[in-house]
């Protein structure tokens, strides 16, 4: 199939287009507007420095049900014996680029570029993309972001500097998704950490239906505010 070079206006192809690798199309840009329009199709940006603008839409598609997460009992001993306590929206940038630096000093590629930074700040900024940090004395030691859209989070990223500080967010980001009655998170790529607390695949035209339902068909957000609360 071909790839889709994108004009200036923020849309896009039909997802169902996208090459067996999920790749759909090239070009155009990181506006709010393009990443929202993005979103709300399943589709994401993912290219390394230097690169050109790839968008993306995974089949199948790595997702966790809130109702269906689990956690070990050795995991959840382990929380209720450290001292983290989670704060959500305080650092967002903060946690963006620990995120994109925790990649790089394990030797691995990034997508979380200057260009990717800046621009899920500005969609923070407008209230679509959330952090949840991870603190122990004082210090950041975890924490992930992604995108609030209707009644969908999709997660991007994590990063922990002490151990289980990266789960210790995950946990809190469930249990207020939870609170807040979230269908889904989609988790994008497939991998063995995610399935470990139950995330799985569904096909593609599945993420697409719940899209529908719970994306394009809803008028609400999930409500997200700055409280600090302990891990237990």
């Amino acid at each position: 199939m071909p790839i889709f070079q994108l004009t200036d206006a923020p849309v896009f192809p039909d997802p169902t287009l996208a090459e067996e690798n999920g790749l759909l199309a090239v070009g155009g840009d990181l506006s709010v507007e393009r990443l929202l329009a993005a979103y709300s199709k399943g589709i994401f940006p993912w290219y390394s420095e230097g690169d050109p603008l790839l968008w993306w839409f995974t089949n199948p598609r790595m997702v966790l049900f809130p109702r269906e997460f689990s956690v070990s009992k050795r995991l959840a001993r382990t929380l209720r014996n450290t001292d983290f306590s989670i704060t959500f929206d305080t650092e967002f940038s903060l946690v963006i680029n620990a995120c994109a630096e925790t990649r790089t000093r394990q030797g691995e590629g990034t997508w979380i570029s200057n260009d990717m930074k800046e621009a899920y700040v500005r969609l923070h900024l407008a209230g679509h993309a959330h952090s949840v940090e991870c603190w122990l004395d004082g210090k950041l030691a975890g924490g992930l972001y992604g995108v609030s859209l209707g009644n969908i989070f999709f997660g991007e990223s994590m990063f922990t500097r002490i151990s289980n500080g990266s789960k210790a967010a995950l946990v809190a980001l469930v249990e207020r998704l939870k609170q807040q009655g979230v269908a889904i998170i989609d988790c994008q790529m497939t991998t063995s950490h995610l399935k470990t607390f139950g995330a799985r695949e569904i096909s593609g035209d599945a993420f697409r239906h719940l899209l529908r339902l719970h994306v394009l068909s809803f008028n609400n957000e999930i409500t997200w505010n700055n409280d600090t609360k302990k891990q237990h």
